[in-house]
């Protein structure tokens, strides 16, 4: 096959998949916006079940719903019929996925999905189906044709299913005020936590700090007593300048006489802080705008500790 004939068919099926999504757009009503509401306002978990194709779109829905805020679980249609009935309680909704609406799985488990939960969705492609008729709210998830070139294979039917499950993970992120914060402590691994993750998370067990009224001897040990070059002047625990190496080095080839030099004297009045719940990234952005190696890390002003670019970069905060 040329490589024309394949880009062509490419082309189509995404294009077909695209009217679909188009098609879908302009039909949402007030019933999606039941669905928000009613899945919002419940007192339990979002149970979503399906089989086939829908089976891995719900999975995935379910995936994208608990890692922002709503929990889900999934519900396979062929074991609730053998046992997994059970996870569902009462204050549950329960949304339910299939294209015909009519499979023989689905429709043997509509007396138990209404009965068992405080709600049931359908979310089907057949508004005639029994599935249908059987839900309290009922989301159009038809499509006018597959996009594989039978007609047959789940194609643009998914990608509406899962498009329809994306917008619903949306209004809640929303209505719920959920942030990237909130996102965060869901993603603890690879680079999307890594790029979440709070300052707190990274800040030094060492915390150098010395009174303005420190001597030079008492700010040379505090320095050295960690590995960060610096040490924070503090009264009643809030930070009021932080003193570097550096500013060590440029006193010391200006002064003869140190004897009467404190922490006063050569610290900088106005150090670059940050509260300990901010993003990590927050604090890479400002070192490398700043052009400096540590940041004060602080609780409503209060000195909390000292976060490193050194250590940021080597946990690949970018």
């Amino acid at each position: 096959m040329k490589n024309s004939t394949i880009l062509s068919l490419a082309k189509n099926s995404i294009e077909i998949e695209i009217e679909s999504l188009e098609n879908l757009k302009n039909r949402l009503n007030d019933n999606f916006a039941k669905a928000v509401s009613v899945i919002n306002e419940a007192k339990g978990k979002l149970i979503i079940v399906g089989i086939g194709k829908s089976a891995h779109v719900a999975n995935k829905i379910v995936a994208t719903l608990n890692s922002t805020g709503t929990p889900s679980q999934f519900l396979h249609a062929a074991e609730a019929i053998h046992g997994d009935l059970g996870v569902i309680q009462k204050q549950d909704v329960v949304l339910c996925i299939s294209n015909s609406g009519n499979s023989p799985e689905i429709v043997m488990l509509l007396p138990y999905l209404k009965s068992y939960s405080s709600a049931l969705i359908a979310m089907t492609g057949n508004l005639e189906s029994k599935l249908a008729q059987s839900a309290n709210i009922v989301l159009d998830s038809s499509v006018e044709k597959e996009a594989c070139p039978i007609k047959l294979a789940p194609t643009s039917s998914t990608t509406v299913q899962m498009a329809l499950g994306d917008a619903l993970a949306v209004c809640l992120m929303d209505i719920n005020g959920f942030k990237d914060k909130d996102f965060a402590k869901f993603h603890p691994g690879g680079n999307i936590g890594k790029n979440l993750a709070s300052v707190s998370q990274f800040v030094s067990d060492q915390k150098p700090s010395v009174l303005e009224n420190s001597s030079i001897k008492e700010v040379i040990f505090s320095i050295s007593s960690s590995r960060h070059g610096v040490t924070a002047v503090t009264e009643n625990n809030k930070v009021i300048g932080i003193i570097t190496d550096g500013d060590l080095r440029r006193m010391l080839s200006k002064t003869d006489d140190i004897s009467k030099i404190t922490a006063k004297d050569i610290m900088s009045t106005s150090p670059k802080t940050i509260e300990k719940d901010a993003l990590a990234k927050e604090a890479m952005q400002i070192l490398k705008q700043k052009n400096i190696g540590q940041l004060i890390v602080t609780v409503n002003s209060t000195y909390f500790g000292i976060i490193d670019i050194h250590r940021l970069l080597d946990e690949g905060i970018n």
